[in-house]
């Protein structure tokens, strides 16, 4: 067994691989770029080296940089991770070159494998159902336009050593397969260093079921069952599950054997993941194979019990697989989120900046329930924008997938982040969809469920109810607070009127607080009792709203918390809590409101303030996100139509096409290409 191995990557994934080698007794490497000196990877190491500037293609995509810091620290293996150079036959033979192990497949596996376009061609040859496409590579617009007309609209094209959904675009038209092909060929040179792209059939209504396999250097190979990935935007995955609830035994078995097949036909000897698009029938095509540990590998880990790192290590250092197909049970059900920087009220826009807040919710097993966090920032730390938005992986488990679902929502509702905009109010929202709930899933999913733009799930019904109660008990902790406060004047009893007006948004829920907790009386300079403190606190729906009787609430909650954590009516609930002026921003279940609680006669008074207008941005283009100017595709005077292209602006790694709203002329371009601009910059004005 290796007794150093170095980290070739960063964030989540490295401090994954990071804890599976402290387990086995393993030191570890962390190499880092300028913009990560303070990243939680390079402290979770026992050493870390700097491999050069915040761009990927000066860093950590520079293979003699990464073979330098292996030398200088004794590193006798390397583990890639996924993304950067995992999938690179070059970095495999280098370091084979250089006596340093990677911890991977062979060099030939990888070329065979990792390249989309062979890929296909070797499934082919192995008898793998293959989707009908264009094996070669494109070189230009024209040719592209041309197989896609000869495939059959709508197609996909596809970056050919692309992954995480960049260099991937659909093109129902002529001019999608134009404007596609370009952007999805600029995508693919900077964030892979090859630009290759290959076309193929796009199945309408498809789902994306992965099978993961393990080989050793042996000629053994099993598969480890499925999972599935149909929750996408962007052809990125958002949320995982395993097993699938597409799958019956029989086409699991069947999905199983092809992968087993196919993994065999090139010598594979390490993890992996053979990834199908199937159809709502149940019939599968191969799509490619991932030659590499998926981002989602931990739902795979929760239901086998297999530490998939470690399998990975275990083979990099020879040793025979230990595990025979018999011994992989699939045991209950896991569901993955994945928390990403971005605004999904702004089409999922990027966002950067600091985690002002950043508070998960415990990793634990208990009751059956397990809940797991893999993250690779800290409170306080910097989300970049060179690298990929991902801030973490949420990742619970049960017996069964109802539980599992429930037990994601009460992680998520606990998952307290500010500083930036997240994407836990959609995660949120997604864990109640009755056609999530129901697992008619497709690759579509968000496209037809959110095509319209994400909104929070209104504040209605039991969500309603539950936000307004958890309202007013803050409401009461923070009356009970002030009424503790030292050097208040005595006199006669001090009283609070029990009636309470809760403003949700525009929605008005009057509430009674019963019981006498919300008077106390001042004599001889002493503070009188409070019960409870205000941990507790008894209120009934005066108008017939939320929930009928008494409800009583608790909780130990105090001020400044980000979760209100307690119990409403006996139910055990999570609230994200927000302060804003003379109220409250709650969340819950995927529902947001504002919420303002006020005494009858405060609310008398509010009735009457006029409500203040928002600013009209006026004819302006605004950068939806912070990125990198790529292209301004316009000048000054020009005019424009309704839905063409204005500029494109790159964060992330991934190319983003601004159009214009509506006809017009452009006056003035205040940026130009390479500028880094921040959200709601100004990019250009219009006469």
């Amino acid at each position: 067994m290796f007794k150093r191995i170095l980290i070739a990557n960063r964030g989540e994934i490295a401090c994954r691989i990071i804890k599976t080698a402290r387990r086995l007794g393993i030191q570890t490497v962390a190499v880092y770029s300028e913009a990560d000196k303070d990243a939680l990877h390079v402290e979770m190491a026992d050493e870390a080296v700097l491999i050069g500037p915040p761009a990927a293609a000066e860093s950590y995509l520079v293979i003699d940089r990464i073979i330098e810091a292996c030398r200088k620290t004794g590193a006798e293996a390397v583990h890639p991770g996924y993304g950067f150079l995992s999938e690179r036959a070059e970095f495999a033979k280098a370091l084979a070159k250089a006596g340093i192990v990677f911890i991977g497949p062979n060099p030939v596996a990888i070329a065979a494998m990792g390249d989309k376009i062979e890929s296909k061609k070797a499934a082919a040859k192995a008898k793998v159902s293959t989707v009908p496409g264009h094996l070669g590579s494109i070189t230009n617009e024209k040719e592209a336009i041309a197989i896609a007309e000869e495939i059959g609209f709508p197609v996909m094209i596809k970056a050919s050593a692309g992954g995480g959904g960049k260099g991937m675009r659909i093109a129902h038209s002529k001019a999608e397969v134009a404007e596609g092909f370009v952007r999805a060929r600029s995508e693919a040179k900077s964030s892979f260093g090859d630009d290759r792209v290959f076309i193929e059939k796009f199945i309408v209504n498809p789902r994306h079921v992965e099978i993961q396999v393990l080989g050793d250097k042996h000629g053994n190979v099993i598969y480890l069952g499925e999972r599935e990935c149909s929750i996408q935007r962007r052809n990125q995955k958002v949320v995982e599950e395993a097993p699938s609830p597409l799958l019956d035994p029989k086409t699991r078995e069947a999905m199983g054997q092809q992968a087993i097949a196919l993994a065999k036909a090139v010598g594979y000897d390490s993890a992996g993941t053979v990834e199908f698009v199937a159809s709502q029938d149940k019939s599968f095509y191969f799509l490619e194979m991932n030659t590499r540990l998926q981002v989602e590998h931990p739902v795979t880990e929760l239901v086998t019990g297999i530490d998939l790192v470690e399998q990975m290590i275990r083979i990099a250092a020879g040793e025979t697989l230990a595990l025979k197909q018999r011994d992989v049970k699939l045991d209950g059900w896991a569901v993955e989120t994945r928390i990403y920087a971005e605004d999904p009220t702004r089409n999922f826009l990027p966002s950067t900046g600091r985690l002002v807040t950043y508070r998960p919710p415990a990793e634990a097993t208990r009751d059956g329930i397990t809940v797991r966090v893999d993250t690779g920032v800290y409170e306080g730390g910097e989300i970049s924008l060179h690298y990929d938005p991902m801030i973490a992986k949420l990742v619970t488990h049960a017996k069964t997938r109802e539980e599992t679902i429930a037990a994601q929502a009460e992680a998520l509702d606990e998952f307290a982040i500010a500083g930036i905009r997240h994407n836990i109010p959609f995660l949120s929202a997604l864990m109640q969809h009755p056609r999530w709930i129901e697992g008619r899933l497709s690759t579509a999913f968000i496209a037809e469920e959110y095509g319209g733009g994400f909104h929070p799930l209104p504040a209605e019904g039991e969500r309603a109810g539950v936000i307004a109660a958890v309202a007013v008990a803050i409401d009461h902790k923070l009356g009970a607070r002030k009424r503790r406060i030292s050097g208040q004047l005595t006199g006669r009893a001090v009283t609070r009127a029990t009636q309470r007006s809760v403003w949700l948004d525009d929605r008005e829920f009057l509430l009674e607080v019963i019981g006498d907790s919300s008077i106390v009386r001042f004599g001889d300079g002493k503070r009188g009792e409070t019960p409870a403190g205000g941990d507790e606190v008894t209120v009934r729906f005066r108008d017939g709203a939320g929930a009928a009787g008494n409800v009583v609430i608790r909780s130990a909650w105090t001020p400044g918390e980000p979760v209100w954590r307690g119990q409403v009516g006996g139910r055990n609930v999570a609230v994200q809590v927000r302060p804003v002026s003379n109220g409250f921003d709650l969340s819950w279940h995927g529902a947001h409101a504002r919420a303002y609680v006020y005494t009858e006669t405060e609310a008398a008074a509010a009735r009457l303030m006029p409500a203040k207008a928002s600013a009209d941005a006026g004819k302006k283009l605004l950068c939806p996100m912070p990125g990198l100017v790529v292209s301004i595709a316009v000048a000054p005077g020009q005019e424009i139509k309704a839905g063409e292209t204005l500029a494109v602006v790159e964060a992330m790694k991934m190319e983003n096409v601004l159009r214009a709203e509506r006809d017009g002329v452009v006056k003035r371009i205040f940026v130009k290409p390479g500028d880094s601009l921040a959200v709601d910059a100004v990019i250009l004005e219009f006469a």
